[in-house]
Protein backbone atom coordinates (compact mmCIF):
# COMPACT_ATOMS: atom_id res chain seq x y z
CA UNK A 1 0.00 0.00 0.00
CA UNK A 2 1.32 3.44 -0.94
CA UNK A 3 1.78 6.04 1.81
CA UNK A 4 -0.45 8.91 0.65
CA UNK A 5 1.42 12.10 1.59
CA UNK A 6 -1.24 14.38 0.06
CA UNK A 7 -3.78 13.19 2.62
CA UNK A 8 -2.08 14.99 5.46
CA UNK A 9 -0.06 17.63 3.60
CA UNK A 10 -1.29 19.17 0.36
CA UNK A 11 1.63 21.59 0.28
CA UNK A 12 4.34 18.95 -0.14
CA UNK A 13 5.17 18.82 -3.82
CA UNK A 14 8.72 17.43 -3.83
CA UNK A 15 9.66 14.16 -2.15
CA UNK A 16 11.85 11.07 -2.27
CA UNK A 17 10.41 7.61 -2.77
CA UNK A 18 11.38 4.01 -3.47
CA UNK A 19 10.16 2.36 -6.65
CA UNK A 20 7.98 -0.60 -5.68
CA UNK A 21 6.88 -1.75 -9.13
CA UNK A 22 7.43 -0.90 -12.79
CA UNK A 23 5.09 -2.33 -15.42
CA UNK A 24 5.76 -0.55 -18.69
CA UNK A 25 4.61 3.04 -18.24
CA UNK A 26 2.93 2.25 -14.90
CA UNK A 27 4.98 2.94 -11.78
CA UNK A 28 4.11 2.30 -8.12
CA UNK A 29 6.01 4.08 -5.32
CA UNK A 30 6.19 3.35 -1.60
CA UNK A 31 4.93 6.90 -0.94
CA UNK A 32 3.55 9.70 -3.08
CA UNK A 33 2.44 13.32 -2.97
CA UNK A 34 0.70 12.92 -6.34
CA UNK A 35 -3.07 13.21 -5.86
CA UNK A 36 -4.75 10.50 -7.97
CA UNK A 37 -7.91 12.52 -8.55
CA UNK A 38 -11.28 12.19 -6.88
CA UNK A 39 -14.19 14.20 -5.59
CA UNK A 40 -14.47 15.85 -8.99
CA UNK A 41 -10.85 17.03 -8.98
CA UNK A 42 -8.49 15.84 -11.72
CA UNK A 43 -5.19 14.16 -10.85
CA UNK A 44 -1.82 15.81 -10.39
CA UNK A 45 0.92 15.77 -13.00
CA UNK A 46 4.65 16.38 -12.63
CA UNK A 47 7.83 14.35 -12.95
CA UNK A 48 9.67 11.36 -11.49
CA UNK A 49 13.45 11.60 -11.89
CA UNK A 50 12.94 13.95 -14.81
CA UNK A 51 10.37 11.76 -16.58
CA UNK A 52 6.94 13.31 -17.09
CA UNK A 53 4.06 11.94 -15.01
CA UNK A 54 1.04 12.31 -17.29
CA UNK A 55 -1.63 10.57 -15.23
CA UNK A 56 -2.17 9.26 -11.70
CA UNK A 57 -4.98 6.95 -10.60
CA UNK A 58 -5.99 4.37 -7.99
CA UNK A 59 -6.06 0.65 -8.59
CA UNK A 60 -7.17 -1.13 -5.45
CA UNK A 61 -4.77 -0.13 -2.64
CA UNK A 62 -2.15 1.10 -5.09
CA UNK A 63 -1.63 4.50 -6.70
CA UNK A 64 -0.46 4.16 -10.28
CA UNK A 65 1.79 6.82 -11.83
CA UNK A 66 1.80 6.81 -15.63
CA UNK A 67 5.37 7.68 -16.68
CA UNK A 68 5.76 7.17 -20.45
CA UNK A 69 9.17 5.99 -21.64
CA UNK A 70 10.64 5.73 -18.12
CA UNK A 71 13.85 3.82 -17.31
CA UNK A 72 13.05 3.26 -13.64
CA UNK A 73 13.93 0.08 -11.76
CA UNK A 74 12.44 -1.58 -8.68
CA UNK A 75 14.06 -0.55 -5.35
CA UNK A 76 15.57 2.60 -6.79
CA UNK A 77 15.32 5.68 -4.59
CA UNK A 78 14.18 8.54 -6.81
CA UNK A 79 13.28 12.25 -6.59
CA UNK A 80 9.72 13.19 -7.49
CA UNK A 81 8.10 16.56 -8.16
CA UNK A 82 4.43 17.50 -8.45
CA UNK A 83 3.65 20.41 -10.79
CA UNK A 84 3.13 22.88 -7.93
CA UNK A 85 1.46 25.74 -9.81
CA UNK A 86 -1.08 23.33 -11.26
CA UNK A 87 -1.61 21.60 -7.89
CA UNK A 88 -2.09 24.89 -6.05
CA UNK A 89 -4.65 26.07 -8.60
CA UNK A 90 -6.55 22.79 -8.12
CA UNK A 91 -6.39 23.23 -4.33
CA UNK A 92 -7.82 26.73 -4.71
CA UNK A 93 -10.51 25.44 -7.07
CA UNK A 94 -11.57 22.57 -4.84
CA UNK A 95 -11.76 24.78 -1.76
CA UNK A 96 -13.61 27.36 -3.85
CA UNK A 97 -16.18 24.73 -4.83
CA UNK A 98 -16.87 23.93 -1.16
CA UNK A 99 -17.23 27.62 -0.35
CA UNK A 100 -19.40 28.39 -3.38
CA UNK A 101 -21.81 25.52 -2.79
CA UNK A 102 -22.27 26.19 0.92
CA UNK A 103 -22.92 29.85 -0.01
CA UNK A 104 -25.48 28.85 -2.66
CA UNK A 105 -27.18 26.47 -0.21
CA UNK A 106 -27.69 29.40 2.16
CA UNK A 107 -29.81 30.95 -0.58
CA UNK A 108 -31.70 27.75 -1.40
CA UNK A 109 -31.90 25.08 1.32
CA UNK A 110 -33.06 22.23 -0.94
CA UNK A 111 -30.11 22.65 -3.31
CA UNK A 112 -28.09 19.47 -3.92
CA UNK A 113 -24.91 18.73 -5.86
CA UNK A 114 -25.22 16.49 -8.92
CA UNK A 115 -21.62 16.71 -10.12
CA UNK A 116 -18.36 18.56 -9.46
CA UNK A 117 -15.49 19.14 -11.87
CA UNK A 118 -12.23 20.86 -10.98
CA UNK A 119 -9.40 21.17 -13.51
CA UNK A 120 -6.95 23.93 -14.46
CA UNK A 121 -9.08 24.78 -17.49
CA UNK A 122 -12.60 24.46 -16.09
CA UNK A 123 -14.27 24.59 -12.69
CA UNK A 124 -17.97 24.01 -12.19
CA UNK A 125 -20.61 22.52 -9.98
CA UNK A 126 -23.85 21.02 -11.29
CA UNK A 127 -26.78 21.53 -8.93
CA UNK A 128 -30.20 19.90 -9.01
CA UNK A 129 -32.17 22.99 -10.06
CA UNK A 130 -31.88 26.58 -11.24
CA UNK A 131 -31.17 29.63 -9.13
CA UNK A 132 -31.82 33.28 -9.89
CA UNK A 133 -28.92 35.62 -10.59
CA UNK A 134 -29.94 37.49 -7.44
CA UNK A 135 -29.42 34.31 -5.41
CA UNK A 136 -26.07 33.65 -7.08
CA UNK A 137 -24.98 37.24 -6.50
CA UNK A 138 -25.81 36.98 -2.80
CA UNK A 139 -23.93 33.66 -2.58
CA UNK A 140 -20.82 35.08 -4.27
CA UNK A 141 -20.93 38.08 -1.94
CA UNK A 142 -21.05 35.72 1.05
CA UNK A 143 -18.18 33.64 -0.35
CA UNK A 144 -15.94 36.65 -0.92
CA UNK A 145 -16.67 37.91 2.58
CA UNK A 146 -15.57 34.50 3.87
CA UNK A 147 -12.37 34.85 1.83
CA UNK A 148 -11.80 38.28 3.36
CA UNK A 149 -12.48 36.94 6.87
CA UNK A 150 -9.76 34.32 6.29
CA UNK A 151 -11.36 31.21 7.77
CA UNK A 152 -9.15 28.21 8.49
CA UNK A 153 -9.61 25.17 6.24
CA UNK A 154 -8.99 21.99 8.23
CA UNK A 155 -9.34 18.26 7.74
CA UNK A 156 -10.40 15.65 10.29
CA UNK A 157 -11.63 12.06 10.23
CA UNK A 158 -14.93 10.60 11.46
CA UNK A 159 -16.39 7.11 11.83
CA UNK A 160 -19.75 6.26 10.29
CA UNK A 161 -21.36 6.07 13.74
CA UNK A 162 -20.08 9.49 14.85
CA UNK A 163 -23.15 11.53 15.98
CA UNK A 164 -21.58 14.72 14.61
CA UNK A 165 -21.78 13.26 11.12
CA UNK A 166 -25.32 14.61 10.85
CA UNK A 167 -23.82 18.10 10.54
CA UNK A 168 -21.69 17.12 7.53
CA UNK A 169 -22.59 17.40 3.86
CA UNK A 170 -22.06 13.81 2.80
CA UNK A 171 -23.26 11.03 0.50
CA UNK A 172 -22.62 7.94 2.61
CA UNK A 173 -23.52 5.53 -0.19
CA UNK A 174 -20.33 6.59 -1.99
CA UNK A 175 -18.04 5.75 0.95
CA UNK A 176 -17.06 2.08 1.47
CA UNK A 177 -18.02 0.40 4.72
CA UNK A 178 -15.25 0.51 7.31
CA UNK A 179 -13.46 3.44 5.74
CA UNK A 180 -12.89 6.53 7.85
CA UNK A 181 -14.63 9.60 6.51
CA UNK A 182 -12.44 12.58 5.66
CA UNK A 183 -14.22 15.82 6.59
CA UNK A 184 -13.12 19.29 5.45
CA UNK A 185 -14.20 22.27 7.55
CA UNK A 186 -14.20 25.89 6.43
CA UNK A 187 -14.23 27.78 9.71
CA UNK A 188 -17.67 27.35 11.21
CA UNK A 189 -19.52 27.89 7.91
CA UNK A 190 -19.17 24.52 6.18
CA UNK A 191 -18.49 20.85 6.91
CA UNK A 192 -18.18 18.54 3.92
CA UNK A 193 -16.98 14.99 3.41
CA UNK A 194 -14.11 15.17 0.91
CA UNK A 195 -10.81 13.37 0.29
CA UNK A 196 -9.39 16.04 -2.01
CA UNK A 197 -6.58 18.54 -1.42
CA UNK A 198 -7.38 22.05 -0.21
CA UNK A 199 -5.72 25.29 0.81
CA UNK A 200 -5.23 26.05 4.53
CA UNK A 201 -7.00 29.42 4.67
CA UNK A 202 -9.79 31.01 2.64
CA UNK A 203 -7.68 34.12 1.99
CA UNK A 204 -5.59 31.95 -0.35
CA UNK A 205 -8.54 31.92 -2.76
CA UNK A 206 -8.09 35.70 -3.19
CA UNK A 207 -11.40 36.06 -5.05
CA UNK A 208 -14.30 33.95 -6.31
CA UNK A 209 -16.69 34.75 -9.16
CA UNK A 210 -19.41 32.91 -11.06
CA UNK A 211 -18.93 33.55 -14.77
CA UNK A 212 -21.61 31.38 -16.38
CA UNK A 213 -24.81 29.46 -15.72
CA UNK A 214 -26.15 26.92 -18.26
CA UNK A 215 -28.59 24.04 -18.33
CA UNK A 216 -27.15 20.58 -17.70
CA UNK A 217 -30.29 18.86 -18.95
CA UNK A 218 -31.73 16.23 -16.65
CA UNK A 219 -28.80 16.72 -14.23
CA UNK A 220 -29.85 20.28 -13.39
CA UNK A 221 -27.88 23.49 -13.89
CA UNK A 222 -24.14 24.00 -14.37
CA UNK A 223 -22.64 26.91 -12.45
CA UNK A 224 -19.13 27.74 -13.64
CA UNK A 225 -16.76 29.67 -11.41
CA UNK A 226 -13.21 30.91 -11.11
CA UNK A 227 -10.90 31.65 -8.18
CA UNK A 228 -7.59 33.41 -7.62
CA UNK A 229 -5.85 35.13 -10.52
CA UNK A 230 -8.26 33.60 -13.04
CA UNK A 231 -11.17 35.17 -11.16
CA UNK A 232 -9.52 38.60 -11.16
CA UNK A 233 -8.80 38.44 -14.89
CA UNK A 234 -12.30 37.22 -15.73
CA UNK A 235 -13.93 39.86 -13.52
CA UNK A 236 -12.00 42.58 -15.34
CA UNK A 237 -12.91 41.10 -18.72
CA UNK A 238 -16.61 40.88 -17.83
CA UNK A 239 -16.58 44.43 -16.46
CA UNK A 240 -15.25 45.88 -19.70
CA UNK A 241 -17.60 43.72 -21.78
CA UNK A 242 -20.45 45.19 -19.75
CA UNK A 243 -19.13 48.73 -20.26
CA UNK A 244 -18.92 48.18 -24.02
CA UNK A 245 -22.47 46.82 -24.03
CA UNK A 246 -23.74 49.79 -22.00
CA UNK A 247 -21.99 52.16 -24.40
CA UNK A 248 -23.61 50.42 -27.38
CA UNK A 249 -27.02 50.61 -25.74
CA UNK A 250 -26.47 54.29 -25.02
CA UNK A 251 -27.89 54.12 -21.51
CA UNK A 252 -26.82 54.36 -17.89
CA UNK A 253 -25.40 51.27 -16.22
CA UNK A 254 -28.44 50.96 -13.95
CA UNK A 255 -30.76 51.05 -16.99
CA UNK A 256 -28.89 48.42 -19.06
CA UNK A 257 -31.01 45.43 -18.02
CA UNK A 258 -34.25 47.25 -18.83
CA UNK A 259 -32.83 48.40 -22.18
CA UNK A 260 -31.88 44.82 -23.07
CA UNK A 261 -35.31 43.53 -22.09
CA UNK A 262 -36.90 46.16 -24.33
CA UNK A 263 -34.66 45.14 -27.22
CA UNK A 264 -35.51 41.48 -26.64
CA UNK A 265 -39.23 42.27 -26.70
CA UNK A 266 -38.84 44.32 -29.88
CA UNK A 267 -36.89 41.47 -31.52
CA UNK A 268 -39.59 38.95 -30.57
CA UNK A 269 -42.24 41.24 -32.04
CA UNK A 270 -40.21 41.65 -35.23
CA UNK A 271 -39.77 37.87 -35.54
CA UNK A 272 -43.50 37.36 -35.21
CA UNK A 273 -44.23 40.00 -37.86
CA UNK A 274 -41.63 38.47 -40.16
CA UNK A 275 -43.11 35.03 -39.61
CA UNK A 276 -46.58 36.27 -40.48
CA UNK A 277 -45.24 38.13 -43.53
CA UNK A 278 -43.43 34.98 -44.72
CA UNK A 279 -46.65 32.97 -44.50
CA UNK A 280 -48.51 35.60 -46.54
CA UNK A 281 -45.73 35.75 -49.15
CA UNK A 282 -45.62 31.97 -49.55
CA UNK A 283 -49.40 31.75 -49.81
CA UNK A 284 -49.32 34.04 -52.87
CA UNK A 285 -46.91 31.87 -54.89
CA UNK A 286 -48.40 30.80 -58.23
CA UNK A 287 -46.68 27.54 -59.24
CA UNK A 288 -45.51 26.79 -62.75
CA UNK A 289 -46.67 23.44 -64.11
CA UNK A 290 -43.88 21.52 -65.85
CA UNK A 291 -44.69 18.10 -67.30
CA UNK A 292 -47.55 17.70 -64.85
CA UNK A 293 -45.57 18.79 -61.81
CA UNK A 294 -46.28 22.03 -59.90
CA UNK A 295 -42.98 23.91 -59.33
CA UNK A 296 -43.16 26.55 -56.56
CA UNK A 297 -40.32 29.10 -56.42
CA UNK A 298 -39.81 32.19 -54.28
CA UNK A 299 -37.31 34.48 -52.60
CA UNK A 300 -38.30 35.23 -49.01
CA UNK A 301 -35.75 37.52 -47.26
CA UNK A 302 -35.01 36.65 -43.62
CA UNK A 303 -37.77 34.07 -43.53
CA UNK A 304 -38.66 32.00 -40.47
CA UNK A 305 -37.20 28.53 -41.05
CA UNK A 306 -40.16 26.74 -39.48
CA UNK A 307 -42.52 28.51 -41.88
CA UNK A 308 -40.36 27.48 -44.84
CA UNK A 309 -40.24 23.88 -43.57
CA UNK A 310 -44.02 23.73 -43.28
CA UNK A 311 -44.49 25.17 -46.77
CA UNK A 312 -41.92 22.83 -48.33
CA UNK A 313 -43.52 19.80 -46.66
CA UNK A 314 -46.97 20.81 -47.92
CA UNK A 315 -45.67 21.10 -51.50
CA UNK A 316 -43.74 17.83 -51.27
CA UNK A 317 -46.75 15.97 -49.88
CA UNK A 318 -48.86 17.16 -52.81
CA UNK A 319 -46.33 15.81 -55.34
CA UNK A 320 -44.89 19.19 -56.29
CA UNK A 321 -41.46 20.80 -56.11
CA UNK A 322 -40.60 23.77 -53.87
CA UNK A 323 -37.46 25.91 -54.22
CA UNK A 324 -37.23 28.68 -51.61
CA UNK A 325 -34.29 31.06 -51.31
CA UNK A 326 -33.79 33.28 -48.27
CA UNK A 327 -31.01 35.66 -47.28
CA UNK A 328 -29.64 38.05 -44.66
CA UNK A 329 -25.86 38.22 -44.21
CA UNK A 330 -25.55 35.16 -46.43
CA UNK A 331 -27.90 33.12 -48.57
CA UNK A 332 -29.76 29.92 -47.76
CA UNK A 333 -31.91 27.65 -49.87
CA UNK A 334 -34.45 24.92 -49.20
CA UNK A 335 -35.71 22.45 -51.77
CA UNK A 336 -38.40 19.77 -51.48
CA UNK A 337 -39.64 17.35 -54.08
CA UNK A 338 -42.62 15.03 -54.23
CA UNK A 339 -41.68 13.97 -57.77
CA UNK A 340 -39.04 11.26 -58.15
CA UNK A 341 -37.73 12.92 -61.31
CA UNK A 342 -36.34 15.79 -59.20
CA UNK A 343 -33.54 14.81 -56.81
CA UNK A 344 -32.94 17.72 -54.39
CA UNK A 345 -29.61 16.38 -53.11
CA UNK A 346 -28.29 15.98 -56.65
CA UNK A 347 -29.54 19.44 -57.63
CA UNK A 348 -27.61 21.08 -54.80
CA UNK A 349 -24.46 19.09 -55.58
CA UNK A 350 -24.50 20.25 -59.21
CA UNK A 351 -25.71 23.86 -58.79
CA UNK A 352 -24.53 25.37 -55.50
CA UNK A 353 -20.74 24.97 -55.99
CA UNK A 354 -20.98 27.54 -58.84
CA UNK A 355 -22.13 30.07 -56.22
CA UNK A 356 -19.54 29.17 -53.54
CA UNK A 357 -22.22 27.21 -51.79
CA UNK A 358 -23.01 23.72 -50.70
CA UNK A 359 -25.87 21.71 -49.27
CA UNK A 360 -27.02 18.31 -48.22
CA UNK A 361 -30.03 16.21 -47.47
CA UNK A 362 -32.09 13.57 -49.22
CA UNK A 363 -33.57 13.27 -52.71
CA UNK A 364 -36.93 14.58 -51.47
CA UNK A 365 -35.61 17.33 -49.17
CA UNK A 366 -32.36 19.29 -48.93
CA UNK A 367 -31.01 22.48 -47.39
CA UNK A 368 -27.96 24.51 -48.29
CA UNK A 369 -26.30 27.90 -48.32
CA UNK A 370 -24.25 30.23 -50.49
CA UNK A 371 -21.82 33.01 -49.66
CA UNK A 372 -23.11 36.09 -51.52
CA UNK A 373 -26.71 37.09 -50.70
CA UNK A 374 -26.84 39.34 -53.78
CA UNK A 375 -26.78 36.14 -55.88
CA UNK A 376 -30.18 35.04 -54.52
CA UNK A 377 -31.99 35.57 -57.86
CA UNK A 378 -29.29 33.71 -59.78
CA UNK A 379 -29.30 30.78 -57.38
CA UNK A 380 -33.09 30.50 -57.59
CA UNK A 381 -33.10 30.61 -61.39
CA UNK A 382 -30.29 28.04 -61.66
CA UNK A 383 -32.07 25.58 -59.35
CA UNK A 384 -35.39 26.16 -61.11
CA UNK A 385 -33.77 25.45 -64.50
CA UNK A 386 -32.18 22.27 -63.10
CA UNK A 387 -35.56 21.07 -61.76
CA UNK A 388 -37.42 21.91 -64.99
CA UNK A 389 -34.80 20.12 -67.10
CA UNK A 390 -35.16 17.07 -64.88
CA UNK A 391 -38.94 17.10 -65.36
CA UNK A 392 -38.84 17.41 -69.15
Amino acid sequence: MTDEIFKHDGYTFEFEAHVVSVNGDEVILDCTAFYPGGGGQVCDTGSIRGHAVTEVFRRGDDIIHVVPGNDLSVDERIWCSVDWERRYELMQGHTGEHLLFCSLKRQCEDLEITKIFISPESKYVIVNHDLTWEQIEAAVEFANQAIKDNHSVTKSYMDRDDPDLENVRIKLDRIPEGEQISVVAIGDIDLSACSGVHVMETSELEMLIVDRKVSAGKDGVTIQFKVGEQAKKEATKMAFNSLRMIDTLGCKAEDAERALLNLKQEAETSRKLLKDASKVMLSTIVPETVSGCAVHTAIVPGADRNVLNDFAETVRSSGGVAIIVSYSDSGSVMMASGDKRVDCKKAFAEVLPSFEGRGGGKPDFAQGGFKDPTKADEVLMALKKWACDALL
